[in-house]
């Protein structure tokens, strides 16, 4: 693990079952897609195609005519992992920036995240209603370091907070967070994307809620000697940037 007590930390967290217990996006795919939408899902998961194509096919499938209904679903459903209200709490008091990096979409990514005022920055994908069916659009697309596809390219918001000047933690659960995680200098895993980091040897620990994040934060502080003032690292402009596979 890189880093010391003037690099300041910063969290790049997933959204979809990571903050939320579960993918939101597929729970939104079980209530409303038609037939065959697991197909693209297995596809995305085995990297068989881009997040980006496989998100974007997924929401084509559902009428736009349902965005009420979708919403509606999300806010009675999505239900807040263990620990986050405590662990966003946390990082405001220490002068840790916490973003959320999510490759889910607007119309489901605010409202769920609209209690949690303190978070830095909201990284995510749009919804565009405007058509018969969903369309996704893009505004976080991929760097020229990166080899496309993400959709929501966490790679290169990562790459904003430079290792040089930046102790960077990646928090997440599925293969979307992997290509970060690549960059970071400790990876707070669950799931497959713990899978991964076993795999690959990245620096790595696990979490079940967010007391567990929260605890791994704290050890990653001492490491760095972080008793020491630093300053707080902030992202520029607007709190949301755009609505997990």
């Amino acid at each position: 693990m890189s880093g010391n007590a003037n690099k300041p930390i910063v969290v790049f967290c997933d959204f979809d079952g990571t903050i939320t217990e579960r993918d939101m996006i597929i729970s939104l795919m079980e209530a409303f897609a038609p037939a065959g939408w697991e197909a693209i899902k297995d596809d995305i998961l085995s990297q068989r195609i881009s997040v980006q194509e496989g998100v974007g096919k997924l929401f084509s499938l559902i009428p736009s005519a349902k965005r009420r209904e979708l919403v509606r679903y999300v806010l009675e459903t999505a239900r807040i992992r263990e620990g986050f209200a405590e662990f966003v709490a946390y990082c405001e008091e220490n002068g840790i920036a916490l973003l959320v990096t999510s490759g889910g979409i607007d119309f489901f990514v605010e409202p769920i995240l609209q209690p949690y005022r303190k978070l830095d920055r909201v990284y995510c994908n749009r919804a565009d209603f405007s058509g018969e069916t969903i369309r996704i659009v893009w505004p976080h697309g991929c760097d020229e370091l990166c080899d496309g596809g993400c959709g929501l390219c966490k790679p290169s918001i990562v790459r904003k907070y430079p290792a040089a000047h930046f102790t960077r933690v990646v928090v997440g659960d599925s293969v979307t967070d992997l290509k970060a995680a690549r960059l970071a200098d400790l990876v707070i895993a669950r799931s497959l994307l713990l899978q991964k980091c076993v795999e690959e040897g990245l620096p790595h620990e696990s979490f079940a809620d967010f007391s567990d994040v929260l605890e791994s934060i704290k050890r990653l502080q001492k490491s760095l000697n972080a008793h020491e003032p630093h300053q707080e690292a902030r992202g520029a402009g607007g709190r949301y940037e755009g609505v997990s596979v």
